[in-house]
C-alpha cells in the first residue's frame, strides 16, 4: 500500500528540503520522480541539485538532460514515470492521477502560496476518502519533523 506524507514548510525553505529528501531516498536504493508546478521551477531545482552543497551532488536529470530510464532521481512538470521510480515527490501545488503506482508519495509546500495550502488539504481529504494512509508532517520550532496528524480511512482516525 502507497504511504502518503504531507509535508509543510514552515522553517525550512523547499530548496534545503528536497535534496535531503532526495539523499535519504538514494541511501535506500530508491529511485524518484519530483514533479515541480512549472518548467522554470523544473530547471531552477535541476540546477540547485547540481550546486546545493559543496562537496558532491544529487545525481538526476530532467527532459532537458534525456537518458530518463538512467536517471535515479528524475524531475519533471509531467504525470509520469520514466525512470521506474518508488517514491514520487509533488511539490508546491503539483498532483499526480498514479499515486497508487508508488510506494511512498510526498506532498512538499509552504506558507507562501494559501491557495497551495488548500489544495494540500483538499489532497488530503481526496486520499483518506480513497482509504489510504497519510501522515501529516510539519517542523517544530528548531526546524526538525514533527508527526502532526496521521489518518486511515479504514479505521475511521
Amino acid at each position: 500500500m502507497t504511504e502518503v506524507r504531507f509535508y509543510h514548510l514552515t522553517r525550512t525553505p523547499l530548496e534545503a528540503a528536497l535534496p535531503a529528501m532526495l539523499e535519504r531516498t538514494l541511501a535506500r536504493d530508491a529511485r524518484a520522480v519530483v514533479v515541480a508546478p512549472s518548467e522554470e521551477r523544473v530547471e531552477f531545482l535541476a540546477d540547485h541539485l547540481w550546486r546545493y552543497r559543496e562537496k558532491g551532488f544529487l545525481p538526476h536529470g530532467s527532459k532537458r538532460d534525456g537518458y530518463a530510464e538512467d536517471q535515479p532521481v528524475w524531475l519533471t512538470v509531467e504525470d509520469e514515470n520514466p525512470n521506474g521510480a518508488d517514491y514520487l515527490f509533488l511539490l508546491e501545488g503539483a498532483l499526480s492521477e498514479k499515486i497508487e503506482r508508488y510506494q511512498l508519495v510526498a506532498f512538499l509546500f509552504g506558507e507562501a502560496d494559501e491557495s497551495v495550502v488548500a489544495e494540500a488539504r483538499e489532497q488530503w481529504k481526496r486520499l483518506k476518502d480513497a482509504g489510504l494512509w497519510l501522515t501529516y508532517w510539519q517542523q517544530d520550532a528548531r526546524g526538525a519533523w514533527q508527526k502532526a496528524s496521521e489518518a486511515n480511512a479504514k479505521d475511521g482516525t
